[in-house]
Formats: C-alpha cells, structure tokens, sequence
C-alpha cells in the first residue's frame, strides 16, 4: 500500500493505493495521478492569469485554440446547465469559472486511468471530492467521512461505498461561495450538501447545483436517478436520502 499527500490545485490532495504492487509501480502510479492533476490546475485555473481557461474567459484565447479536453469539459458543463435547470451555470459569479465541475472531473479521469494501469483499490481525495474503488485493506469497501459542517473535527456521517464518488458542496469552509445565477445573490439557505454517484464530476455539478437551489436543492436531489444524497441546512435540519450507504455501527 502506498500513500501520497501533495498539495496542487489549491489544496491538499490525498491519494491511497491498496493494490498488492511492487512499491516502485506504487510510485509510478502515483506520479500519473499527481502529473495529471498539475496539468489540469494548468489549464483550468482561474487563479492562475495564464492558464487557458482565463485566458478564453478575457477573449485572448478561441475555444477552437483550446486544448481538446477545455471543449470537452465545456461541452459537459452545457450539459449540466441544462440537467440542472440552470443552476449549475458557470457563468454565474460573473466570470467564465468552470471549477465546480473540472475538480470531479479531474479526480475521476485519474481515477479511470489508474484502473486501466491495473490498480482496482484505490482512494483519491481532492478537498472533500472522492472516488474509490475497489476497498481499503481489510475491509470489502472504503470508509468515507462527510465533515460536519459546524465542528471541524467531527463527522456528519461516515459512508462505506466502492467503485464510487462523494461530492460535498457547503459553506462552512469558503463562506458564500456559490451564487444562485437567477438572482445573482449568494447561496446561503444549505450549510453542505453531499451526493454519491457512479460519476465524480456529475456528483460535484450536482452538490453545487443543489446549494444553489436553496431549500428547492432538497426535493431535486431527492429525484435524481441512481444518486443518492445528505443534506445540511443553514437553520441546523439533517437529512439524508433512503439509499445513502451510512455505516451504523462497526
């Protein structure tokens, strides 16, 4: 088993590997992993005023000029706008920022990759966003903690899931960071938000959507198929979808 923490993206990003492998194919591994992240923060950061993405956000840059995966991520968002009834709006704080989905969307690429190089266990957490699969050693699945969104050092729910991800959108960290784009004003009715899906970046587009929502965030969620959900509201309100693979006991 390996374990590598490196910062990129603007944070800490974990990666467990449990497969049975030589440690030095452990390490390559884990050099695509994070190889891989740093070229996606290189061209979709909004922070950085070189990457593609600013660049196509100021029009100094065509998307026809872009990177092939800019168009697809573009196109994917497009997608998600529509899913979503306009919630999940890129464009909403008032700039081209397509972060809310490319963070899931990078993690489940690597993950994808790193299946195809032999690993079946594996963890890849970035911020909160995580896709497993296979299990942890010991165990027949990976154990995954949703934070609490008010005490920082305890968890709302522990989750035990494989071959699939946990996006977490909220406010406790980054403050009143998502805008609802119909009114232009903050996202401030849901305190967190998690979705688990087959998918990483539909996951996260979708935790982000539904904060947007407000208090209409819950019932959409609760119709989405083959996604399972837990909510946190401003006023203190816990609730979770049906299906939500909660551990509840050990």
């Amino acid at each position: 088993m390996l374990v590598r923490v490196e910062h990129v993206m603007g944070m800490a990003v974990s990666l467990d590997l449990a497969d049975p492998l030589p440690v030095p194919e452990l390490e390559r591994l884990a050099d695509e992993v994070f190889d891989w992240l740093r070229l996606v923060d290189t061209t979709f950061s909004t922070y950085q005023a070189d990457s593609e993405i600013s660049r196509l956000g100021r029009g100094e840059l065509r998307r026809e000029d872009c990177s092939p995966m800019v168009g697809e991520v573009l196109d994917r968002c497009a997608s998600l706008w529509d899913e979503t009834r306009g919630y999940f709006d890129i464009m909403a704080g008032g700039r081209l920022d397509p972060s809310g989905y490319v963070k899931g969307w990078a993690v489940q690429r690597a993950c994808d990759r790193l299946q195809l190089l032999g690993s079946s266990n594996h963890c890849l957490n970035a911020g909160g966003d995580i896709f497993v699969r296979g299990a942890a050693p010991g165990r027949s699945a990976w154990r995954v903690g949703v934070r609490h969104p008010w005490e920082a050092l305890s968890l709302a729910w522990v989750l035990e899931v494989t071959d699939m991800a946990v996006a977490t959108s909220g406010t406790y960290e980054r403050g009143l960071h998502v805008y609802d784009p119909f009114t232009g004003e903050p996202a401030a009715a849901l305190r967190s938000v998690t979705v688990v899906g087959p998918e990483l970046g539909t996951a996260d587009a979708y935790a982000t959507a539904a904060l947007a929502m407000g208090e209409a965030g819950i019932d959409w969620l609760a119709q989405l198929p083959g996604h399972e959900c837990a909510v946190v509201t401003e006023d203190g309100r816990a609730m979770r979808s049906d299906g939500l693979p909660v551990v509840t006991d050990d």
